[in-house]
């Protein structure tokens, strides 16, 4: 448990008093983080009434690796192109701004784009807004699920990634308002609460609900995958957690959804343990009978303990250090285009200090290759390279 100095005094994140504490501090003082010294200047945050301390921006790689407000250097992954354009943090008010390059509204007829379309390095590598897939990485990374030690073994259910996730979004804002309030995050279903809980999801849609004529606002549904394919009319997507309550989408997004998400699909159809789960990130419209109907998606596909990957190979570097109780943080991709290097883990319990761990595709073209060797180069933390084609080395 991480120690702050707060009023001139030590206290940890566990003492009964830590919430008066953060309240006392709150727009008076900066606390210290202790971890390494001197001290780390944080801020605190208020969030639905309840204080939390949080790290000042640009900080992370200052903290000691155990910390848990330590974090990589930002450009060891898509964090690092995004940061500081597209994300914008205010310590001072403790918000943080969020651009998105995807629409909240639409009108009429008109088509939306599908997040990511066609070939591999389609999705948008433009840091100066989020798409729909930097999104739902940025609140994965903020509500921690990115990071793994063994503690958190058997830790992580629906109602965790659901409460963390909305937690993530509280204190971010959107074109004046706030993501939290356009955020639909499904509830762990129960048979007995089934009618209260689809009067709270009724509630909260019926926000954006309107006839299909004019200009329609959406919001954002984060959930996990259960099924996707024909329905009655078009094509349809079932999310877990949301029984007798279907997302309607065209033709042209499902067909464009399967050609643009073919490895993430491919994963997770073939998990024959079901083990993994495939997240959805997309923006949808209601119409006044209260019909969903989906305009740009995203999937993201996890592992059993919800920690994203890209491909076979990170899953099964995923799956070894899980298994060899190793403390990491896993990279994410943002806006990054798959066709340039990022680091896939960062393990933070080696002797020497964190070390960079990649996982290169025997696909991987000569100038992925290049770039390669010239962040590996330029990074401050060893690195550690899995070619593919190759057995897997020792874990450092």
């Amino acid at each position: 448990m991480a120690m702050y100095k707060i009023g001139g005094k030590a206290i940890d994140g566990n003492n009964e008093n830590f919430q008066k504490a953060l309240e006392w501090c709150h727009g008076k003082e900066r606390p210290l983080c202790l971890c390494v010294h001197p001290p780390i200047e944080m801020y605190v945050a208020k969030v639905s009434g309840k204080f939390y301390i949080k790290r000042m921006p640009n900080t992370g790689m200052q903290h000691a690796s155990t910390c848990d407000s330590y974090e990589p250097p930002a450009e060891l992954s898509g964090l690092g192109q995004v940061m500081g354009t597209a994300i914008q943090e205010n310590a001072e008010e403790g918000v943080t701004a969020l651009k998105f390059d995807f629409s909240l509204s639409k009108v009429g007829g008109r088509a939306a784009p599908i997040a990511g379309d066609g070939s591999a390095d389609s999705v948008k590598s433009d840091g100066s807004k989020l798409t729909l897939r930097a999104v739902l990485h940025y609140l994965w990374e903020e509500a921690g699920f990115n990071k793994w030690y063994p503690a958190m073994a058997d830790k992580r259910n629906w109602r965790v990634i659901r409460r963390h996730l909305l937690h993530a979004a509280e204190t971010k804002m959107v074109k004046g308002g706030g993501l939290a309030d356009i955020l639909y995050i499904p509830e762990m279903f129960f048979e007995d609460r089934s009618d209260e809980i689809a009067a709270r999801r009724l509630q909260l849609l019926s926000k954006v609900a309107t006839a299909n004529k004019g200009q329609r606002k959406l919001m954002i549904l984060i959930g996990e995958l259960k099924d996707m394919g024909p329905g009655r009319y078009g094509y349809k997507m079932v999310i877990k957690h949301v029984p007798g309550y279907a997302f309607a989408m065209d033709e042209e997004i499902y067909k464009r959804l399967n050609k643009r998400f073919a490895r993430e699909l491919g994963l997770w159809n073939t998990d024959e343990e079901n083990k993994l789960h495939l997240m959805v990130i997309a923006t949808f419209s209601v119409s006044d009978t209260g019909a969903a109907q989906i305009e740009e998606a995203s999937l993201m596909i996890t592992t059993a303990n919800w920690i994203p990957f890209e491909n076979h190979f990170e899953n099964i570097l995923l799956e070894s250090l899980t298994k060899a109780n190793r403390r990491f943080i896993k990279g994410l991709r943002y806006n990054l285009a798959e066709n340039r290097p990022m680091a896939t883990v960062v393990v933070n319990d080696t002797q020497e200090g964190p070390t960079a761990m990649y996982v290169v595709l025997a696909s991987s073209s000569g100038d992925y290759r290049t770039a390669l060797d010239e962040m590996t180069a330029e990074s401050e933390l060893p690195s550690w390279i899995w070619r593919a084609d190759e057995p897997m080395p020792a874990l450092p």
